[in-house]
């Protein structure tokens, strides 16, 4: 029953189940949730947690991005049944026409850069979306620390 109702849970707020309903068209970032969705990226994250929690969604990293797709529901039958029927549930719900409508034009590469300009092979994401660049100090240490503005004028490289 626990599986059941943590399932059910996740599916109580309208922008998971968006968010379900736009990972079973196409796999997205966190950056593009949170542009399909009008949500801020960590509203977006928690979300994505509870989702995954649930076993709703799975996340791949593709190099440096997390991408979010629907689970496949082998693990949990209350998670394969509902996702089977969300496939066709709310098709004629004007959010998620209009959502779908939407969903071929959000890619991150347009997320940041709306002028047409490509993203640059650094380009980091503001969210959950990449991981953060990993420096190496003066001895050789690899850190996760971004250097501040005080570290580069020092000539510091956590």
């Amino acid at each position: 029953m626990d599986e059941f109702i943590k399932v059910m849970k996740a599916l109580s707020d309208p922008n998971r189940v968006k968010m379900v309903k736009i990972l079973q068209r196409k796999t997205m970032c966190v950056c593009e949730i949170h542009e399909a969705l009008g949500i801020a990226q960590s509203t977006a994250s928690k979300h994505l947690k509870i989702l995954m929690d649930a076993g709703l969604i799975n996340s791949r990293k593709d190099g440096l991005w997390v991408n979010y797709f629907p689970a496949d529901g082998a693990k949990n039958a209350y998670v394969a049944s509902i996702l089977g029927h969300l496939r066709h549930w709310l098709e004629d719900e004007p959010d998620i026409i209009n959502l779908m409508t939407r969903l071929p034009q959000i890619k991150r590469e347009n997320i940041y850069f709306k002028d047409g300009l490509k993203v640059p092979a650094d380009f980091q994401c503001t969210g959950a979306c990449r991981e953060k660049p990993k420096t190496k100090s003066p001895s050789g240490k690899i850190s996760g620390k971004i250097p501040t503005k005080k570290d580069k004028q020092q000539g510091i490289n956590p």
